[in-house]
């Protein structure tokens, strides 16, 4: 028995049945899908799941660029009812976390987090370590309670296993959508344009060279199309806008090509788009019957984008354009560009801070891809963005608010221009109220409406 042990306890009550909650947490991928956005952690090896024996090494950023190797083996497995991971090293004197599910009935079940842990430098790291680990813990587990709330549902909802291609794999989008996709059940395949050898999961392609063998495609339940060049990557020239415009439609329209002529081809074809189809439309409410604006370069791009999709839907594939707003993260994007500024106090609006944000959650994001792709009565157009659209002024306030930061530093038009030109009146200056009509109409329920709860959600705050 360790002596001086401190103990943390939290428990939830959830609408899932007892035995998919212990799958759920069982399928390859929890440990993924239960990091917290804002967290730094690297998993470097991993023996099995969470049986007795199995292990995992992982890199903690503990603070700035300081790591720690922290080695958890699992123990107490009892199947459908609890597991444990205990410290085998790493920065505690001693740690070993319980996972115990306790049924209430067929359909209710209680999630019990039991922590018993010992902090290394005895009565000295009580001191002055206590407050933080409790602090750590408490945000973590508010994370991964919803999480667990949340996909756990998902899982249990699933009508089937389905076998999933997906292109664009490694962005912030796709990289997320496989962990969640993966940790479902789901088999999931990518497409890349290199594959390394003992890669089972990669298809390889090259939209350059219109290269993609069409025989690799044969079989998939649904495939999505995440692929192209980053429209924030550096001011736009004339080659860059080149770049991003056919990196789009080439990669697409090859896929779509490509897709009509396979033995068994996908029900659903997935394809990423933008709310950059709508151009700069101050003053109007916009949803999926809006008509593009002529002349606008996103605009123009986006009406090709989803143009090249035809192919796919003429030979009878269900065809989703996920017209995208932009999508808050930490780990990527525009907030992630954010985050330094305004965690520093050197946050402000950008040009009269007037111009309207449709936003949407990484996390819905995914949740609704997952949602479009499983429900059959969701085609065409579909907007990809919370319902609440906030100003870029109440964006600024309310991130300063979740951060605990003034927002005093506004940034004028004429200077972004000065530094981003073209791309600053598209993405920074450009206003646009997009609805999401189609989710809403088809029952899609958001993990998050309002900023707020958004953003605190985001950055454990």
């Amino acid at each position: 028995m360790v002596s001086n042990l401190k103990i943390f306890r939290k428990e939830i009550e959830l609408k899932v049945n007892p035995e998919l909650l212990f799958n759920w947490h069982e399928n390859p991928g929890a440990f993924e899908r239960l990091t917290p956005f804002w967290e730094k952690v690297k998993i470097k090896t991993q023996i099995g799941g969470i049986k007795n024996g199995d292990e995992i090494k992982v890199k903690v950023n503990v603070f700035g660029p300081i790591t720690l190797d922290w080695h958890l083996r699992h123990e107490d497995y009892i199947q459908g009812q609890q597991f444990a991971d205990k410290q085998v090293s790493g920065m505690f004197d001693y740690w070993k976390h319980s996972h115990v599910m306790c049924k209430t009935d067929v359909l209710t079940s209680i999630l019990r987090d039991s922590i018993d842990y010992k902090l290394p430098l005895g009565s000295i790291g009580n001191l002055f370590g206590q407050n933080f680990v409790i602090a750590k813990l408490e945000r973590l587990f508010k994370f991964r309670h919803k999480v667990t709330e949340i996909e756990s549902k998902i899982f249990q909802e699933k009508k089937k296993n389905m076998k999933i291609l997906i292109a664009g794999s490694r962005g912030l989008v796709g990289t997320d959508l496989v962990s969640f996709l993966k940790h479902q059940g789901h088999q999931v395949f990518k497409l890349s344009r290199t594959k390394k050898e003992n890669e089972t999961d990669v298809i390889v392609w090259d939209p350059e060279t219109c290269y993609l063998n069409e025989a690799d495609l044969d079989g998939f339940d649904a495939v999505v199309n995440l692929a192209g060049e980053n429209i924030a990557n550096g001011r736009w020239t004339e080659k860059q806008k080149e770049e991003i415009k056919n990196s789009r439609i080439n990669s697409t329209s090859l896929l779509a090509k490509a897709l009509t002529k396979v033995k068994n081809p996908p029900r659903v074809f997935v394809c990423a788009s933008a709310i950059g189809f709508y151009g700069d439309r101050p003053d109007e409410v916009l949803n999926e019957n809006s008509v593009p604006v002529r002349g606008d370069f996103l605009s123009e791009t986006c009406v090709q984008w989803e143009e090249a999709c035809r192919p796919a839907a003429e030979a009878g594939i269900r065809v989703v354009n996920t017209r995208f707003g932009i999508i808050l993260s930490p780990k990527g994007g525009a907030m992630a560009k954010l985050l330094l500024p305004f965690q520093l106090g050197l946050g402000g609006q950008i040009g009269n801070g007037e111009q309207v944000m449709s936003w949407i959650g990484l996390d819905d994001v995914v949740y609704a891809l997952n949602y479009v792709i499983q429900n059959e009565s969701i085609s065409g157009p579909v907007n990809f963005t919370a319902p609440n659209p906030v100003t870029n002024l109440e964006f600024t306030k309310t991130l300063g608010k979740v951060l605990q930061r003034p927002t005093i530093f506004p940034v004028p038009s004429f200077a972004i221009k000065l530094i981003l030109g073209e791309m600053a009146d598209a993405l920074l200056l450009s206003s646009q109220k997009v609805k999401p009509s189609k989710l809403e109409s088809a029952g899609y329920e958001f993990t998050h409406k309002d900023l707020e709860s958004a953003l605190r959600h985001l950055l454990g705050k």
